[in-house]
Order: C-alpha cells, then sequence, then structure tokens
C-alpha cells in the first residue's frame, strides 16, 4: 500500500480528504502542523506528500526545501495561493505539482496517483505466503483462489500483510480501516477478524491472524 502524508492546517480538508484516499486503498498519514509532519515522516516515509504552503508554524516551502535536501519524494502543493508567482516559486522550489483551492477531490487524487505513477508506485499486488491482495479490486486470492472477504475484511488483512508478525493494537487496526477513533467498542473488531481467520483456516492459507492478551493482532504463518 502507498503511504501519502497530507500537511494540511484545516482540519476538515484534513479528514475529509483521508477518507477520499482511504477508499482508494491508501495508506494517509495527517499533519496539521510542520512539527507533525516531521515526526510523522520519522515514523514511515511516505511515497507521495500532499503540501499545504501557509501553516501555522512555519512555510510549508521551507519544509519543502528540508525534504530535497534528503530524498526526491514526489510533492504536491495544495494551497489558496493560486498565483503566477506563486506556482513558479512552489515549483522551482522542488514541488512536483500545484493544486490551488477551492479544488476538485477528483482532481486531488487524479494529481496525487499521476505523482505516484512517474514514481512507480501505483498501488497493485500485495503478497505473504500464498495470500495475495490486488488493491486496486479489492480482493484477496488464496493460492490463486478468490477468499471472498468483504471491504472491511480486506482492509484489515492488508495492514497485517504490509507488515507481517507486527502486533498492532485494536485501537490502532480500528482506526486505519474505520477511519475513526475505536472509542472502546472492540467488538466491531472481534467479530470482523473472527470472520477473516475462519475464511484464511478454511482456504488452506498458510498465515492467519492470532491474538495476544491485552497487546492486539498479527500475521502469523499457520
Amino acid at each position: 500500500m502507498c503511504n501519502i502524508l497530507m500537511v494540511e492546517d484545516d482540519k476538515n480538508i484534513l479528514f475529509a480528504n483521508k477518507i477520499i484516499l482511504k477508499r482508494r486503498g491508501y495508506n494517509v498519514q495527517l499533519a496539521q502542523t510542520l512539527a507533525q509532519a516531521r515526526e510523522q515522516m520519522k515514523e514511515v516515509e511516505p511515497d507521495v506528500i500532499v503540501l499545504d504552503i501557509m501553516l501555522p508554524d512555519g512555510n510549508g516551502l521551507d519544509f519543502l526545501a528540508e525534504i530535497r535536501r534528503e530524498n526526491e519524494i514526489p510533492i504536491l502543493l495544495l494551497t489558496t495561493l493560486g498565483a503566477t508567482e506563486d506556482v513558479v516559486n512552489g515549483l522551482a522550489a522542488g514541488g512536483d505539482d500545484y493544486l490551488a483551492k477551492p479544488y476538485d477531490n477528483a482532481v486531488l487524487v487524479g494529481r496525487i496517483e499521476a505523482l505516484l505513477r512517474r514514481a512507480k508506485k501505483v498501488p497493485g499486488q500485495l503478497a505473504v505466503g500464498n495470500i495475495s491482495l490486488d488493491t486496486a479490486s479489492k480482493k484477496v486470492f488464496v493460492s490463486g483462489e478468490d477468499l471472498d472477504v468483504n471491504i472491511k475484511e480486506f482492509s484489515l488483512l492488508e495492514q497485517f500483510v504490509q507488515y507481517p508478525e507486527r502486533v498492532m493494537s485494536a485501537e490502532s487496526l480500528y482506526e486505519k480501516v474505520w477511519g475513526q477513533d475505536m472509542l472502546g467498542d472492540e467488538n466491531a473488531i472481534r467479530v470482523r477478524l473472527s470472520s477473516l481467520r475462519k475464511k484464511l483456516e478454511e482456504s488452506g492459507a498458510d498465515h492467519t491472524v492470532t491474538a495476544i492478551r491485552g497487546k492486539g493482532y498479527f500475521l502469523e504463518k499457520s
């Protein structure tokens, strides 16, 4: 799964874009300040960054300059500044594309996916053992046979396949798959994981979901 870091001070825009991109199969990291963005990049290096220029704790172009000293992550500049001079300055500073607010969400997704294509990181196949996931069609296959999972089961398995043998808490899984805080209701996770585990075991998958009391869940070899 491709990782997208969105740096935007408007919380409503930030979370609306997260929902849209998660539905497209992307893992989305959020930051409302440059400080938060720097912390996010310490955790997971994104495959593309959507970067607002005007932020509460500084100018996004300064952050862009920092990034360009280290690597060539594709960067889409997202801002209310639409003047030609601002576009030129942003691109000259190392931005790969520029989108002025307000914008159509379909255009935002299209621009992001164009950058990923150029970087040859378009979502495609994930696999572990005899389990493979098609992130475009949201289908799971075990030894080539369709496992027939629903979207929540697919998204949960996708998290596990990306990080096999990593223990993930129920709270973390819920936030990533449901797109909101769990608020103490772990039953939804338990029901979906029980169904997913049963399907994996009955299909002859060589990995299954295992629970560790008090810690979370992980994918281990059967």
